[in-house]
């Protein structure tokens, strides 16, 4: 059964904007997956590790009838084509790909957290998402606007509309 699956976003290597644009049209090109909505591109400080450069972050709708380990699995792929090392939590990437929400399902298994255990207290997600999704529910916990609003400290400009 086809999903609504949103995918976040980012890089902060080897030119952002073009790394973060060209993964919103290859997601696309993922058999059994379809791009629906790209958010604009927005410019957010690093968290957790914080000597390393800003973020372009974005949000994608996708439907898909992919299991969401799979799902998973292709994000990987592509992150690993786009030379994604991972040295350490929270280091500087080329590419990061998220499975954010996977329809209402709410679900763990070793690697794979649905929603995202963090997506809810990070603006560079939640103003991406309520751009393509104003009325989100993140399963078990509540509304995205009513999140978004508790990140109201967080650093984010908004830079470039994706969706064309």
């Amino acid at each position: 059964m086809e999903q609504k699956v949103f995918i976040g976003l980012g890089s902060n290597l080897a030119d952002p904007r073009a790394q973060v644009l060209r993964a919103m049209s290859e997601l696309d090109a993922v058999p059994q997956m379809r791009v629906l909505k790209r958010s604009s591109l927005y410019c957010s400080a690093p968290v957790g590790y914080l000597n390393q450069p800003d973020f372009i972050n974005a949000v994608v709708l996708v439907t898909t009838d992919l299991s969401p380990r799979t799902v998973l699995d292709a994000l990987l792929a592509l992150e690993q084509k786009y030379g994604r090392v991972r040295e350490f939590a929270n280091s500087p990437r080329t590419l990061d790909l998220d499975v954010l929400l996977y329809g209402d399902l709410q679900h763990y298994e070793h690697g794979l957290t649905i929603p995202h255990p963090q997506m809810h207290l990070r603006a560079f997600v939640l103003q991406p998402l309520l751009e393509i999704a104003p009325d989100c529910l993140i399963p078990g916990i509540d509304m995205a606007a009513a999140l978004l609003e508790n990140c109201s400290g967080q650093s984010l400009e908004r830079l470039v509309d994706a969706s064309r």
